[in-house]
């Protein structure tokens, strides 16, 4: 009775592999959610504590000028980058910068792993940073403060790598959902930029996870998009060269922002100064900009409101986009703790706002107002710097609720990202990576795979068929073998196509032709190959081309003569192992 018993109600209560993920990616969501909500809070007790009960202190002890500039006003930032500077090197160093390219290794190159304090330690820093006015946002800490707790509860129940890094996806898209109340967009981020993967399988939990932080959020702070917008249209057919002209502007500026970004973070790394002190000399930088121009502290959100409402003039917005440059690489670039998004969002608003100003003024009759131009901007500027524009488009979309502006998003997005890689081949996330010598692309170490040849990988054990071999024999060679690629080679060895066991399924059920057809009347011949010496990045975008297992590796290009075969399962393997090799090192 009790082995019936075990077994019947096994069968209706054993969790399959769906299952278990599905509900780990429930508890991720969740997690997130609620991060969120204590990140969002700490963000305000900061802000409370730097600009409410110090600035006071500080105007009461240094005296505040009247009608003049309060220099005093640049060590609040400073105080922050002092005060966050020995958090992060002390406890979890992973959390300095905007945290995506951290996010996007550890999917890459070490299974999904990020250590669980990152998640409060993130919290922490990036709550002091923005809340002393470090020109940074919310979303690249809470793109990583969920990702760890994803790793932590895969590493908890000893997940398996592949579900590690799922659920690292899904506490990425949790926080994109939940600091923006963009679930789609979210869903999008994870799966273009940290996992590189669509797969039914990741696409699931991912959603979930996305879904349900947002749902959580929804609660606390209510369903309100981010910006509330005066309802923006496409007033003529004429205006979409503008748009494109502005998408190839924001193209530009993506790119000066994402090497000036970059130079920042090259400069403090090699300034010959103790790592805790960085932060504050960030800071104070900072915050001698902001005595002049307070708009570039801490996300700016109010500036971008009032870009949207074109109550912004082009001589303020033109001057802000440097300022905000400058800001952003110094206050990051230092190695404090902040976002990427807020701030690429400030610039767009600018840019756009600004180049909406000049061509609504030259041609009122047939363009929309300077805030429509800021709108579509914001998501330009954020496709060019993230080489995203799927995530981009849809966050603008999602953030403003308002689907008239989609068309013009849509072209200024894509010429934006095209320009933006055009000029400068990394992003704004992969540029930190590239300069440790890692070269992602797809969830893969792309330096690693280069570092490979075919030769090494590939087998020379395969089966092969002569292109005259009739059906019957083909099928009999079927049964008798695990094979499923068969080569299809003269008796030269050169190849002339080949047979999978999808192509002969489709004819074995018909007796008649058996003796009749032949190899070479079923066998593709439209085939792509590869050489000894290709290197596995090669490899890896010819596999990625036509989702096949396996590719046949010649002699030569011009003698398609095959010497073996490459299958894409011992390639991944070969680069698991050799990626375990280079981290160990």
């Amino acid at each position: 009775m009790h082995n019936f018993l075990t077994t019947k109600w096994g069968r209706y209560f054993s969790p399959s592999e769906t299952n278990i993920l599905i509900f780990m990616a429930i508890v991720v969501g969740a997690g997130t959610g609620f991060g969120a909500m204590i990140f969002i809070t700490l963000i305000e007790y900061a802000r409370e504590l730097f600009f409410g009960y110090s600035a006071d202190v500080l105007s009461n002890a240094l005296g505040a000028a009247e009608g003049g500039y309060n220099w005093w006003v640049m060590l609040i930032p400073a105080a922050g980058g002092l005060l966050g500077g020995p958090i992060i090197f002390y406890f979890a160093k992973e959390a300095k910068g905007h945290g995506v390219p951290e996010v996007m290794d550890a999917v890459a190159r070490r299974g999904g792993i990020i250590r669980p304090q990152v998640a409060a330690i993130k919290a922490l820093a990036s709550a002091i940073c923005i809340g002393s006015g470090g020109s940074a946002g919310r979303e690249g800490p809470i793109i990583q403060i969920g990702s760890a707790i994803g790793s932590t509860i895969g590493q908890i129940f000893r997940m398996s790598g592949n579900r590690v890094k799922i659920l690292v996806g899904c506490g990425a898209a949790a926080g994109i959902s939940a600091v923006f109340n963009a679930p789609i967009a979210g869903i999008l981020f994870s799966l273009e930029v940290i996992l590189g993967d669509f797969a039914i399988k990741t696409f699931a939990p991912v959603l979930i996870s996305s879904v349900l932080a947002s749902v959580i959020t929804r609660s606390f702070l209510g369903n309100h998009p981010a910006f509330e917008v005066p309802a923006y249209e496409l007033v003529s057919a004429l205006e979409i060269p503008l748009y494109v002209a502005l998408g190839v502007v924001c193209g530009g500026v993506a790119v000066a922002f994402t090497r000036t970004l970059g130079w920042a973070e090259d400069f403090f790394d090699n300034l010959k100064i103790p790592e805790t002190v960085k932060p504050a000399i960030g800071g104070m930088l900072l915050g001698v900009i902001g005595i002049f121009f307070p708009q570039v502290f801490a996300d700016g959100y109010n500036t971008i409101d009032l870009a949207l409402y074109g109550r912004m003039t082009f001589g303020l917005m033109f001057i802000l986009i440097v300022l905000k440059v400058a800001a952003t690489s110094m206050t990051l670039g230092s190695g404090n703790s902040g976002g990427i998004f807020a701030p690429s969002l400030f610039m767009g608003a600018m840019v756009g706002g600004a180049f909406g100003s000049l061509v609504h003024s030259n041609f009122p009759a047939f363009t929309g107002t300077t805030g429509a131009y800021a709108l579509v901007g914001m998501a330009a500027l954020v496709g060019g710097t993230t080489h995203a524009p799927l995530t981009a488009i849809l966050i603008i979309f999602e953030m403003t609720g308002d689907y008239r502006i989609i068309l013009p998003l849509m072209v200024s997005v894509t010429f934006s990202t095209l320009v933006a890689r055009h000029l400068f081949e990394h992003s704004i996330y992969t540029i930190k990576l590239v300069s440790r010598g890692v070269f992602l692309k797809g969830g893969k170490d792309l330096a690693v795979l280069r570092s490979m040849q075919v030769y090494e990988v590939m087998d020379r054990n395969f089966e092969t068929i002569s292109p005259s071999t009739s059906l019957s024999r083909i099928i009999r060679k079927v049964e008798s073998t695990r094979e499923s690629y068969y080569m299809v080679v003269d008796d030269d060895q050169h190849l002339h196509g080949i047979l999978s066991f999808q192509d002969i399924r489709g004819y074995m059920s018909k007796n008649e032709l058996q003796d009749l057809i032949i190899a070479e009347d079923i066998a593709h011949t439209n085939i792509i190959t590869l050489l000894p010496g290709d290197n596995l990045d090669m490899a890896r975008e010819k596999f990625a081309l036509q989702d096949v297992q396996l590719i046949p590796v010649v002699e030569s290009a011009e003698n398609k003569r095959i010497i073996a075969v490459l299958r894409r399962t011992e390639m991944m393997t070969v680069y698991n192992k050799r990626l375990i090799e280079t981290l160990n090192n």
